[in-house]
């Protein structure tokens, strides 16, 4: 179903999706997916599978809208401090926004508070680390693909976070070793992004890396023992939603050999908030 709620001045628009047995149940897990520059929610819902996931495993998913820009292309972006443009220029508050989403998804259905996670794609994957140094008070652990941590200022969770990070080696819209990459913008390496979050999440030991057939893991576990970052770095693919679908004709292949949703939902399942 299509929503609509007022932030800032804002009309914010987003497509939610309750589960078959929705009705039958409650204290179900909300999973918030941002979608990628030039996106939107429906582009979103139709490529990544989350939608069928949700169905399947009975959970409560919600595709928020980026802001419109101006521009011929009428392009949607996130505000992540750094990225991407109109959000950023124009100073959107995307932070109050989800924030301000999610309270009214616990206040309107039957979601379980403790049980709140973000997931995004590019530059939703950026937003999704902005909301877990901001809002580590709601989001239980968050997903990133295709992204890296792009705040303004210093990341100061209030709790640890976990992470699961999937990203392509060979990404040259959000290239992985950082540089420059889409729109001629600079992206930070996701090695200094996994180097922060690992010190947030107090993960004092080595990461243990695993290789597989067309990807790696790696893993960071905090000082229980118990894993608090994960990173899957696929050969194939590109700047893409593993397992999903292109969204448009020129677009990277998704990689095959993850899948994003899979991992995301297997990942999530094992952490709540305190």
């Amino acid at each position: 179903m299509n929503g609509q709620t007022n932030v800032d001045g804002r009309a914010r628009t987003y497509i939610l999706n309750l589960p078959p047995d929705y009705y039958d149940t409650s204290n179900l897990t909300l999973v918030v997916v941002l979608h990628g520059f030039g996106g939107s929610a429906s582009q979103a819902e139709a490529d990544y599978g989350v939608t069928d996931k949700a169905n399947a495993e009975g959970f409560i998913v919600v595709y928020p809208d980026g802001v419109l820009s101006n521009g011929p292309f009428h392009l949607r972006s996130w505000n992540t401090g750094t990225c991407c443009p109109v959000a950023q220029t124009e100073n959107v508050d995307d932070v109050h926004f989800i924030s301000v989403l999610i309270d009214q998804m616990i206040a309107n259905y039957k979601v379980n508070p403790k049980k709140v996670y973000v997931a995004g794609m590019s530059n939703g994957a950026m937003m999704a680390y902005t909301l877990a140094c901001d809002l580590s008070n709601k989001i239980a652990a968050i997903t990133s693909v295709s992204g890296t941590l792009m705040v303004s200022s210093p990341c100061q969770p209030s709790r640890a976070v976990p992470i699961l990070h999937i990203h392509s080696a060979i990404d040259t819209h959000v290239p992985f070793e950082g540089g420059i990459g889409m729109a001629n913008h600079y992206f930070t390496p996701v090695d200094s992004t996994m180097s922060v979050w690992s010190a947030l999440d107090s993960c004092n030991a080595p990461p243990q890396v695993t290789e597989n057939a067309g990807y790696s893991l790696t893993e960071w576990k905090d000082y229980t023992g118990k894993v608090a970052i994960d990173l899957y770095l696929t050969q194939d693919g590109g700047h893409s939603w593993p397992g999903g679908l292109k969204p448009r004709d020129k677009a990277d292949p998704p990689s095959s050999a993850v899948n994003a949703t899979d991992l995301l939902w297997n990942f999530f399942q094992q952490y709540s908030l305190p």
